[in-house]
């Protein structure tokens, strides 16, 4: 093979490992980061009602994990009332009690697990996955 042709063959060889590297830093700096308000597609809506500190949140006893959030991210539930937590995510996740109220505390929930815990005492419950700390919840108890 002459010089010409390795030159060529080299060059061939930056360019694409070039464009991926590229491609790689691109996608890493432009990725979307979770958010706990968002909220899968297929999610059937609930009747919103408000809370305290102006948010919403919704009447319901389900919520979902997926895309790294838990949705709907603020319920409000009545005091009695079981709360079921469902790993739709690829990864595990737990739903921990983060006020020391003696709200859930889960073990590592792995794709199709559910967690339930039931709320007895009024008051409000901040919740996050221990795994990935930027996930958070809340769940607001009524009397």
């Amino acid at each position: 093979m002459g010089s010409k042709q390795w030159i060529g063959i080299v060059l061939i060889v930056v360019l694409v490992s070039g464009g991926v590297w590229f491609t790689l830093a691109y996608n890493a700096k432009n990725k979307p980061a979770a958010s706990p308000t968002m909220a899968p597609m297929h999610m059937a809506s609930t009747q919103p009602s408000a809370s305290a500190g102006g948010s919403t949140a919704e009447s319901t006893n389900a919520v979902t994990i997926f895309n790294y959030a838990f949705s709907p991210a603020n319920i409000t539930v009545a005091k009695g009332t079981t709360v079921t937590w469902t790993n739709k995510d690829s990864v595990g996740h737990t739903v921990t009690e983060t006020d020391n109220l003696k709200g859930p505390a889960s073990s590592v929930l792995n794709n199709g697990d559910t967690y339930s815990f039931t709320f007895d005492t009024a008051g409000t419950y901040h919740y996050h996955c221990s795994i990935h700390h930027e996930m958070v919840g809340t769940v607001t108890v009524t009397d």
